[in-house]
């Protein structure tokens, strides 16, 4: 049985004033807060999805609160979300977070290599891998997924501009989310299973992805 309850609504509002008030003196002020109804429930929420998902049925990722501004213009000093992963692959896995405007889930591969782009280009313009992937993202996208992911905005160099795949050759990286908002089954247990179908959902893409990679 799962220790997750759903999330409280003041994950929301803490959310909500740290994006008002984000400093050193808000957190600490309110780390009772983020400690009990940010990460407690995230963490067991993403322990539970675990038992499907990751390989050894227990692995998964927690992300830190805290934002590395060593090379950045904003030196606001904490993320104003909190997300879990599990990965099946190098970044490649499934995503859940909360933020201010609710929860939403994803999956997908979000960084990847030189090396891996070209394999993943080669298997786009393959007949069979290629179209598979085309099924798999249309099935996605009228199922309510959006497709995301860094692209560029010109042809890739040595693909031709009218493939009919042009749109996925784009991409250096991939993946697929969903938002819940503030739907009330985010503050109960149900969320949990809620979760684990829109996950089971996306396990073609993320199969699919975790080919691409050699490790």
């Amino acid at each position: 049985m799962s220790d997750f309850a759903g999330f409280p609504v003041a994950a929301l509002d803490f959310y909500d004033d740290l994006e008002v008030d984000n400093t050193k003196s808000y957190w600490e002020k309110h780390k009772a807060t983020y400690d009990s109804d940010v990460k407690a429930p995230i963490t067991a929420l993403v322990a539970a999805l675990a038992k499907d998902f990751a390989h050894d049925g227990k692995s998964y990722k927690v992300f830190r609160p805290y934002r590395d501004v060593r090379f950045a213009k904003d030196k606001t000093p904490y993320k104003t979300n909190q997300g879990a992963y599990i990965d099946v692959a190098p970044s490649t896995g499934w995503y859940v977070e909360i933020s201010a405007r609710g929860v939403r889930v994803g999956g997908g591969c979000y960084d990847m290599s030189s090396e891996r782009i070209a394999v993943f280009r080669d298997a786009v313009v393959d007949d069979r891998r290629g179209a598979q992937l085309g099924r798999i993202t249309n099935k996605l996208t009228k199922a309510g997924w959006e497709l995301g992911g860094e692209t560029l905005k010109t042809t890739p160099r040595g693909y031709d501009a009218d493939h009919k795949r042009i749109d996925l050759l784009r991409h250096k990286s991939l993946y697929a989310g969903k938002s819940y908002g503030f739907e009330k089954v985010i503050h109960t247990p149900e969320l949990l299973d809620r979760v684990r179908a829109d996950w089971t959902s996306l396990r073609p893409l993320i199969a699919w992805l975790g080919t691409t990679s050699s490790e």
